[in-house]
């Protein structure tokens, strides 16, 4: 029972953490996206896109899912570390040589200007870099420390974004990400190591190396999956549609993902670990996926549905904004997509900490399939809109992972997730009405997005009063360290 309590209360102060010290983090990036979609035009901003997405294509395969291997596994021996830092930097040695060699090629296909191909260079070399970071960031991870975790990622994304909105105002265009990409991985790296002091050891060890691929090999494949159903998606496109287009196809994802990154990726983070620590104690589990779901759900939703409902207006008050107009559809139907993605995640995150990582593949093959078999219809009959309505008709097929889940575990699912829905629709409804009645003003905006957040708490208030004060009272006791009797939560 202690260990069972022990988990659930570093696990519900890591995500607080995490979330507390990540919202910074997350302001930052909203903000400085913002700047530098105000200073770069769509081409530029589609440039970025295509390098990173063709670099992720050449970088994953310096990993073999070691790392995930790692982080699952109940004990780890300096072996395994050994083994899973040597292999990695011998991959990623040889896909920096070979990304550096075909960097003509890809400069050829996109169009690549001398700008985007330095680019491409820096963010191969970052990836280097960050791959040194693995086993010191393992190591926290595995000790549920997401607080020193959090801490570099904030310092690296202060230095991010700071960098290139100060080039990209200054007209440096695309070489802003350049700069900036390099200086954040040299800083991360150093500040990892001094947090979690490791000292690299190099060698393999057969035993180690067979037990971490026997996880690792289908986590990782679980991950190619994923690669080739977005990354290489985006490389796909990048070589027929203009990078204009490109460009706002971005615009849209990357504003509809950033409530889904801040919470859904701070929750994981936390809950993997967790649930694997949990996964021989059933009702603990059911309980700990059910309120990961609640949560995400309750922050989620109504972040979604508000951007969805106050974006036309921001175009509108917003200097040197509305040339983002043609990007609204996409944005619409990319937050459908979030939306599902945001309960789904959290499933596949738990059957992956039960070592159901057989259930996760046969469910990326799915939703990997749908999605070049839709992507290049839509997109023929309706340019880069029609990417992103293939997107949310696949994430609609997350019901399925529900359902699987439903018939392992005794977990309440709808009940976890329609009056958050349907209190954000509510507000969202009423807010749009308001937005119809009012002048088109910045101050209407803000009027707007503050009465929008009131009236969702009503909402909730109404439908599930006493629920949501005893999830968020559980939460607090424990992170307050009040002796909470673990049954309880």
């Amino acid at each position: 029972m202690d260990k069972i309590f022990q988990v659930k209360q570093k696990t519900v102060k890591g995500l607080i953490a995490l979330i507390a010290r990540t919202g910074l983090l997350q302001v930052i990036a909203v903000v400085a996206t913002f700047v530098l979609t105000v200073f770069l035009d769509p081409a530029q901003f589609g440039v970025f896109a295509i390098v990173a997405a063709a670099v992720d294509i050449l970088v994953y395969f310096s990993d073999i899912g070691l790392a995930g291997a790692l982080i699952q596994k109940q004990e780890v021996t300096d072996d395994d570390l050994a083994t899973t830092f040597t292999i990695q930097q011998i991959l990623s040695l040889v896909l920096l040589g070979l990304g550096f060699v075909a960097g003509s090629f890809i400069a050829h296909v996109y169009s690549l200007s001398t700008a985007g191909i330095w680019l491409f260079r820096a963010l191969l070399v970052s990836v280097f870099l960050s791959g040194l970071k693995t086993i010191p960031s393992v190591l926290l991870e595995r000790k549920l420390d997401f607080i020193k975790v959090a801490t570099v990622q904030i310092i690296e994304t202060i230095i991010f974004y700071g960098l290139a909105v100060i080039l990209a105002w200054k007209g440096f265009g695309v070489t802003s990400f350049t700069v900036a990409v390099l200086i954040r991985s040299l800083i991360g790296l150093l500040m990892i190591y001094i947090l979690a002091p490791w000292k690299p050891k190099i060698g393999i060890n057969k035993v180690s190396f067979k037990k971490l691929v026997s996880f690792g090999m289908p986590f990782q494949l679980n991950s190619l999956l994923g690669l080739v159903k977005d990354r290489m998606l985006v490389a796909y496109y990048g070589a027929i549609l203009s990078p204009s287009n490109v460009g706002y196809l971005q615009w849209a994802e990357r504003w509809s993902l950033f409530p889904l990154r801040m919470v859904v990726d701070n929750v994981s983070k936390v809950t993997f670990p967790a649930y694997s620590r949990l996964q021989e104690e059933k009702d603990h589990l059911i309980k700990a996926i059910e309120k990961s779901i609640f949560f995400t759900a309750l922050f989620i939703f109504p972040v979604l549905i508000g951007l969805l409902v106050l974006a036309p207006v921001a175009l509108i008050v917003i200097p040197r904004y509305q040339k983002w107009q043609p990007a609204l559809l996409a944005l619409g139907l990319f937050s459908v997509n979030a939306m599902w993605s945001s309960v789904s995640t959290t499933i596949t995150n738990a059957f992956a900490a039960m070592g159901k990582i057989k259930i996760n593949l046969k469910l990326m093959l799915m939703w990997t399939a749908l999605t070049w078999i839709l992507t290049p219809l839509l997109m023929s009959k309706y340019g880069y809109n029609g990417v992103a309505a293939a997107s949310a008709i696949v994430a609609s097929s997350s019901i399925i992972p529900m359902i699987i889940l439903k018939r392992m575990l005794p977990v309440s699912l709808f009940s976890n997730i329609w009056p958050q829905f349907a209190s954000a629709l509510f507000m969202g409804l009423s807010v749009s009405y308001l937005n119809s009645k009012l002048p088109v003003t910045l101050y209407s905006l803000l009027f707007t997005l503050l009465l929008g957040a009131i009236l969702y708490g009503v909402f909730l208030m109404v439908l599930i009063p006493k629920k949501l004060i005893f999830e968020i009272k559980s939460v607090n006791k424990i992170f307050r360290h009040s002796g909470l009797d673990p049954e309880s939560i």
